[in-house]
């Protein structure tokens, strides 16, 4: 599913996003989220019901960096009907679908994300998006 809110040179980058790790990937993954889970009693999501979502995005985390230090390389899919996805893989209506993943042998780990070299997006400033003691507040007085 290609969303529609893209256009002029935006939307031919969109467009031209290699999707082929789907393919090539020898091993894909499903991770899903059920939000009905009785294990631990529902322990964090009584005062934040988003916390098994958290927690299953942990768990992403966990296998990308222990797959990296395998020299696995992971892609993270993110242009998909996650309907049509659990559709396909026949994923109870229940569930929600956290990542699709393709996970395998790379030929070299690029110095930068594939976003950021297809000048898709920039890295934001660290100092901008970093706040200390209070929302706002950049200067960590860490200055020599």
């Amino acid at each position: 599913m290609r969303p529609k809110v893209y256009d002029g040179e935006q939307r031919k980058l969109y467009d031209s996003l290699k999707l082929a790790g789907i393919v090539e990937a020898p091993v894909n993954v499903c991770v899903t989220c059920d939000h009905q889970r009785p294990k631990g009693s529902g322990l964090g999501r009584q005062t934040d019901p988003a916390v098994d979502v958290y927690s299953t995005v942990c768990a992403v985390q966990n296998l990308w960096l222990a797959a990296r230090a395998e020299s696995l390389g992971v892609g993270w899919v993110s242009i998909l009907d996650l309907e049509q996805l659990k559709t396909t893989l026949g994923i109870p209506q229940a569930l929600t679908p956290i990542a699709y993943l393709c996970i395998g042998y790379v030929s070299e780990f690029r110095p930068q994300p594939d976003l950021l070299e297809k000048g898709w997006e920039t890295r934001s400033n660290l100092a901008s998006i970093t706040h200390f003691d209070g929302w706002g507040v950049h200067d960590m007085g860490l200055k020599k």
